[in-house]
C-alpha cells in the first residue's frame, strides 16, 4: 500500500533528482513546521536523498540510488547522471 505522503515524495526526491541542491534551498523549499507533513525527514529516513559535503563546499543534498529507483517504480523520470 502506497504511503499518503508519497506524492510529495516523488516531488521532492525528483526536484533534488534534476541537479544536486544546496542544503539551505531543500530546507527553505521543502521545510515544514507541520508534524503531519514530514517530507524532508522522510526521504531522509527512507535513503531516497542524502546530504554531502565536500571540503571548502557548503552542504549538498542529492537523491541516492534508491531516491533514484523510487522515481522509477512510481514512472516518474530520474536524472541522467
Amino acid at each position: 500500500m502506497a504511503d499518503v505522503n508519497d506524492p510529495l515524495l516523488l516531488d521532492l526526491v525528483e526536484w533534488v533528482a534534476r541537479e544536486p541542491r544546496s542544503y539551505s534551498e531543500v530546507m527553505e523549499t521543502w521545510r515544514t513546521s507541520c508534524p503531519r507533513l514530514s517530507i524532508w525527514e522522510d526521504a531522509v529516513d527512507r535513503g531516497y536523498v542524502a546530504r554531502t559535503q565536500a571540503p571548502g563546499c557548503s552542504v549538498m543534498v542529492a537523491a541516492t540510488a534508491l531516491g533514484q529507483r523510487f522515481l522509477l517504480e512510481n514512472a516518474r523520470c530520474p536524472a541522467v547522471v
